[in-house]
């Protein structure tokens, strides 16, 4: 892959729609564009010749000698590099939004002599050329995919630069104390480590709390990001599946008479106002009456253990059995919420029954999958349990990022160990090479320290044409 040649793609999806959008990168964008966009007017303006950041009327042709054939009729944005997406010259054409339209005016800008982008390559180029960091990088990607309003918010947050300054904060901090060891080394007679070590220790012990912090952060930032993992679990005919129909507002799952009607994991993407929940639908819990039903239940019992959260669902109709007990003797120490269903027939199981065995930190709430009945009390619940009750984190910074929480713990790996040797004495020398492991670590999060290979691989993840 060049980096320093014209390249183009498609940048909205690829279907039937208002507009559909061709962007062309590179040094030579506009003497590509020029080939194919002919501009409505008396005067043969060429898009070379118009200022930047302005857009015109015109048509796409072939690029053929006679350029007869007319393609769509259009309108050409022009952004000169350095004030670009990509920091280069830029020529975004905005065609009528049909599938073939689209793909007919991307063939005749690569006829015309850019190359295919590859996924991510716009914004890969972005970061090369210094217009934004690497964590803001992969935010664009997270803004594509953003399920709900404060995932979009912490994506934005990240994509305006919050992750890069908090992480380039502490960073500069470690670099200055490295700086002043290396001139020491150096220049002894300008530069003394005496006492230096004490204030080293001082300092990493700082740094230590900062990135545990961050690092903590990324246990909410991943339910932000992918939404909460819940299982409903109970026993058959509790209501799992009509409470999962009442969730999701649709009969997604088949709600019969016959117990055992579930028979595997059945998962849905759910949201609740701000909160995403990824739900599985789980098999009633019971004595198997074949294989099949053996599996499904081990499938039930296997998700509910790598959940986030549980809905134990149980009838609150009929009394507490052993059954009961076994399952949430099985969920301990999980975050658990007991709904006691069908609260719209005569109760013989409440609260007084169900507290012994889901403990004191556990919820329970009473709810009808019937008619809906306590379902407000279940999403105020969730919101607290995982969120305190509020979703705006404020301006806090959010780890949400696999590859930003794996890089941050390395980092308080580097400090540990320079905590370690502090404590033992050891010279200047020696602690700054955990020292600078730290600062590396830190700094592959903004790309300041990348390998190559790890940036085509983050790259590669991205969505065709951006």
């Amino acid at each position: 892959m060049n980096n320093n040649d014209t390249i183009a793609a498609i940048s909205t999806a690829v279907s039937e729609a208002g507009i559909g959008i061709v962007r062309i990168s590179g040094p030579d964008a506009l003497e590509v564009a020029d080939r194919v966009c002919l501009l409505a007017g008396k005067e043969k303006r060429k898009l070379a010749d118009v200022p930047s950041h302005t857009i015109h009327y015109g048509y796409v042709t072939g690029p053929d000698a006679g350029r007869t054939e007319i393609i769509d009729e259009v309108l050409v944005s022009v952004m000169r590099g350095p004030r670009s997406f990509t920091a280069e010259d830029t020529v975004e054409i905005n065609c009528h939004g049909g599938v073939y339209a689209v793909r007919k005016c991307l063939e005749a800008v690569l006829e015309a002599g850019a190359r295919a982008a590859q996924p991510g390559e716009f914004t890969k180029r972005a970061f090369l050329n210094g217009r934004i960091d690497l964590s803001s990088a992969e935010a664009v990607m997270d803004v594509i995919q953003a399920k709900s309003a404060l995932s979009l918010k912490s994506s934005v947050q990240q994509l305006k630069g919050a992750v890069f300054q908090a992480v380039r904060t502490l960073r500069s901090s470690m670099l200055e104390k490295a700086a002043y060891i290396e001139a020491a080394l150096d220049d002894p007679e300008h530069y003394s480590l005496e006492g230096f070590s004490g204030q080293l220790l001082s300092c990493a012990a700082d740094w230590k709390e900062e990135v545990e912090h961050l690092v903590r952060t990324s246990d909410s930032g991943r339910l932000v990001r992918e939404g909460i993992n819940t299982a409903i679990i109970g026993k058959p005919n509790a209501g799992k599946s009509s409470l999962l129909n009442l969730l999701a507002g649709s009969d997604l799952a088949i709600v019969t008479e016959i117990a055992g009607t579930t028979r595997d994991v059945l998962t849905q993407t759910l949201r609740i106002g701000d909160v995403v929940l990824n739900v599985a639908d789980t098999a009633g819990i019971r004595d198997a009456k074949d294989t099949v039903e053996q599996i499904g239940i081990e499938r039930a019992l296997s998700c509910a253990k790598e959940s986030d959260l549980v809905l134990y669902v149980a009838d609150s109709s009929l009394p507490v059995d052993e059954w009961d007990r076994r399952i949430l003797e099985m969920l301990s120490g999980q975050k658990v919420i007991a709904l006691l269903n069908k609260s719209d027939l005569p109760s013989v199981t409440g609260p007084e029954q169900i507290r012994p065995l889901i403990g004191e930190k556990g919820v329970i709430l009473s709810v009808s999958a019937l008619d809906g009945t306590g379902i407000e009390d279940l999403k105020d619940s969730i919101m607290k349990m995982f969120y305190g009750g509020d979703l705006s984190f404020n301006d806090e910074v959010v780890i949400t990022n696999i590859r930003h929480r794996q890089c941050l713990i390395d980092a308080g790996k580097s400090l540990d160990l320079l905590l370690e040797s502090l404590e033992m004495g050891l010279p200047e020398d020696i602690c700054s090479i955990d020292l600078t492991d730290a600062i590396d670590h830190l700094g592959e999060i903004t790309g300041e320290t990348m390998r190559e290979d790890l940036i085509d691989e983050i790259f590669g993840k991205f969505c065709m044409g951006k």
